[in-house]
């Protein structure tokens, strides 16, 4: 309100010499006024009422003698900053509903120079103006606004002209956005570093004609059927009753599934998943597009389609298939059924190799008999081998099957680390803890732990407590207890049932629905053998579970993590049984449960071992550019952390265009090492990662990716977010107003806590409002006693 019309109560008097004679003048008029009106004839009512009125001039002309004033500060005219921040992001080029203009078109005449509380402002402020999107910009007036930013950093924007301004009188932020700002998604902003901040709420809160994907996510199993699952959330508004459409597209455009779903609610958000089994290798894009179905003919059409804007209707999704093939040492001291059905499974997946190391023949005790040359191995007799290449009697027979090269393996089962850690998971099958020595068990270990391999020990004969590997480095890792006493019967019918952990892993089912894999799991035949075990180790979870009868079950499959790396243990030791007996009818296409459920679990076993190049890729979001940062990790043959490589990495746009860069290390011994591109062409990228050893020796290569798309982030909300604007606001002592309400803010803003500030002395007795008030008190005394007819 104008200070014309305020009247505050005074707090000094000019004339204090004036206070006794004001008050005995003041107090005889009273006085007397009081015995005239109690004489006059009338209405009592009239008479208090003139009396009253006045008694009301008498007093205020009492006060006027010693001169009453009031004293006030009120900011130094320019000593003070005031920042004006204007939002210039490509959301405000919406339309609100019943609008003609745009956001950006009315901020534009909001921000126009000559409107009055701009030509306040200037008068108290020295005032700077700045627009923001990615980056903040100062700029003279707001005239050349195009609103075509491709983000909002309110964040960043807030904490760069906090740093610009540290240590000068800062009065406060006028802050002008619709609030849908693209990097503040936590509360890490040093709020204590900020002048007070005002927003201004720009758009309405009504919802507008519009589709948005909201956010989409990629999650990956080891569930063969759908190994990626795509899931996007939408919100439509406007659209309430209609039937709106999603669908999934590959990086070519052809159209893999299509959802819709009918009456959707408005501003009520809904899940959508998509299951994809991918073809290729590599790091694939995926684009999920939505639309309205009354609306299909013109989605690729703005100047026909109805919504407020189609910038987020189409979201794109990264899916790194890059990281096989793995490799699996299968260690067995027998041939068995397992292996066999095992290697059939994995031959028809390009992702898991397998590598068998199985042993035809235990090792004989070797006796010197005179006259007999009984050095060689029988079985090799007379096939011409080389004594130095012969089998002795004390040492075993084994085969290697599906080796790289004729030397991988060919002294038996790896002893030293740079041999093993080249494996990704080892199976061990019927094969007893003595077949390995002190070392070879040791190396185990830190294969699991430090390496972070995986390791599953199947039941066979040979195996858990059967193959003594209770106190033993590989029993250590184990799930189970392999000693002591178990309640496991020596002979029953095992029937295989999932516990809900086990319901609740992908990989543990084989069937796409759970009807499905219900039915399954009833039709599967008995099995006969059933390793005994004590107990569950703490930490352990067991997914699946055999009945014996009589409601008892007993642990079945159990995992565990262990150090970097993971162990499972499936007790039943004839799964081969399922494969034998199984029940197959007419067109039934799910007869290969055993293999699927074999590559299943060998894909879970090697899912997130760590290789020698792993890459991290984030954006930088305290940069307002938001650049992207390759945080890339390389590892010896040991896995620990290698200094001194080099490191190229070739980037390739969505255009097809190359840009290669070089990795510098972050620090000394981290082995770790950054690389930084700033995205400027909306779509997928990927980024091939070149490593090298100093000696010029390549340590390998990996591929990774990342998806750019700033408008989606721009529009993917279109009401303003007044949630968070209030909390700016109240952390930083500041009020959220609407545009109609700027004069008033300004008119008061001095009133406000300010920097820098100068006294002011005001005399009431000067303001014409209280001579005016006198007159009218006496004027309306009179005009009642005339009214009345009172003397």
């Amino acid at each position: 309100m104008n200070d014309l019309w305020t009247i505050s109560w005074p707090n000094l008097w000019a004339a204090p010499a004036w206070i006794a004679p004001a008050a005995v003048l003041a107090g005889v008029s009273l006085l007397l006024i009081g015995w005239s009106y109690h004489r006059s004839p009338g209405p009592r009512w009239v008479r208090l009422g003139a009396a009253a009125a006045k008694a009301a001039a008498v007093v205020l002309l009492a006060l006027i003698l010693i001169e009453p004033m009031r004293s006030d500060v009120r900011p130094v005219p320019g000593a003070n900053l005031f920042v004006v921040l204007a939002d210039n992001s490509q959301s405000l080029q919406v339309r609100d509903r019943g609008e003609e203009h745009t956001r950006a078109e009315a901020l534009k005449e909001l921000l126009a120079h000559e409107n009055d509380w701009q030509v306040r402002l200037g008068q108290d402020f020295d005032v700077r103006r700045f627009t923001f999107a990615s980056a903040v910009q100062p700029v003279t007036d707001f005239s050349e606004m195009l609103a075509d930013g491709t983000g909002s950093s309110i964040a960043l924007s807030l904490e760069n002209l906090a740093r610009r301004y540290r240590g000068r009188p800062n009065a406060g932020v006028l802050l002008l956005t619709d609030g849908n700002s693209t990097d503040m998604t936590d509360d890490s902003i040093d709020w204590s570093n900020l002048p007070p901040i005002y927003p201004v709420v720009i758009g309405g809160d009504e919802s507008q004609k519009d589709i948005s994907i909201t956010r989409v996510s990629v999650s990956q199993t080891n569930f063969e059927a759908a190994p990626v699952i795509v899931s996007a959330e939408i919100t439509a508004s406007g659209y309430a009753g209609e039937t709106i459409v999603c669908e999934l597209l590959d990086s070519v455009g052809k159209r893999l599934e299509r959802q819709t779903v009918r009456n959707v609610e408005d501003d009520r958000p809904f899940a959508l998943r998509f299951q994809v089994k991918p073809t290729e290798r590599g790091i694939l894009f995926y684009e999920v597009r939505t639309f309205a179905e009354s609306e299909e003919e013109h989605f690729d059409s703005p100047d026909e389609n109805p919504e407020a804007t189609l910038a987020n209707n189409r979201r794109l999704v990264m899916v790194d298939r890059g990281g096989g093939p793995y490799r699996v040492l299968y260690v067995s001291g027998r041939p068995n059924w397992e292996f066999k059905f095992l290697r059939r499974a994995l031959s028809e997946d390009d992702e898991v190799q397998l590598v068998g190391l199985i042993r035809i023949a235990k090792r004989e005790p070797k006796f010197k008999f005179r006259g007999r040359d009984n050095g060689n191995n029988p079985l090799f007799r007379g096939f011409g081998s080389d004594e130095e290449q012969a089998e002795q009697y004390d040492e075993p027979v084994i085969v290697r099957l599906g080796t790289e090269n004729p030397e991988e393996l060919r002294d038996g089962f790896p002893k030293a680390a740079d041999q093993l850690f080249g494996y990704h998971a080892i199976v061990l099958d019927d094969v007893e803890a003595d077949f390995f020595t002190q070392d070879q068990k040791s190396l185990i270990q830190q294969f699991v732990s430090q390496r972070g391999g995986g390791l599953l020990m199947l039941g066979g004969q040979e195996s858990f407590l059967g193959g003594g590997y209770d106190r033993t480095a590989i029993g250590e890792m184990l799930p189970v207890y392999v000693g002591g006493p178990s309640d496991a019967p020596e002979k029953a019918a095992y029937r295989l049932v999932l516990t809900r952990e086990g319901w609740l892993e992908p990989w543990v089912r084989v069937r796409s629905t759970e009807a499905a894999e219900t039915k399954r799991l009833s039709e599967m035949p008995a099995f006969r053998t059933l390793n005994r075990i004590s107990s569950i180790k703490p930490g352990a979870t067991v997914l699946a579970r055999v009945s014996v009868g009589d409601g008892k079950t007993l642990p079945a499959l159990v995992v565990q993590r262990f150090g970097k790396g993971r162990s499972a243990a499936l007790l039943v030791g004839d799964m081969w049984r399922w494969q034998l007996r199984k029940k197959t009818s007419a067109g039934d296409d799910n007869d290969d449960d055993l293999q699927k459920a074999w590559r299943q679990m060998m894909r879970w076993l090697v899912a997130d071992v760590p290789r020698r190049i792993e890459v991290d890729v984030r954006r930088r979001q305290d940069d307002p550019n938001q650049p992207v940062e390759l945080d890339i990790k390389i590892r010896d043959e040991m896995y620990k952390s290698l200094e001194g490589a080099n490191i190229i990495v070739e980037i390739t746009t969505p255009d097809a265009k190359k840009v290669t860069l070089t990795a510098k290390p972050i620090d000394e011994k981290s082995g770790r090492y950054a690389a930084t591109y700033l995205p400027r062409t909306p779509g997928g990228y990927r980024a091939d990662i070149i490593a090298t050893a100093a000696d010029g020796s390549e340590i390998g290569r990996r591929q990774t990716g990342w998806v750019s798309q700033p408008a989606v982030e721009e529009f993917r909300t279109l009401r303003p977010n007044v949630a968070l604007l209030e909390r700016i606001a109240e952390r930083t002592g500041g009020e959220v107003l609407r545009p109609d309400e700027l004069d008033r803010f300004v008119a008061e803003l001095h009133h406000r806590e300010i920097p820098v500030t100068e006294p002011t002395i005001d005399p009431v007795w000067h303001k014409w409002l209280v001579f005016m008030l006198v007159v009218g008190l006496l004027v309306g005394e009179w005009g009642l006693r005339r009214w009345k007819g009172l003397p």
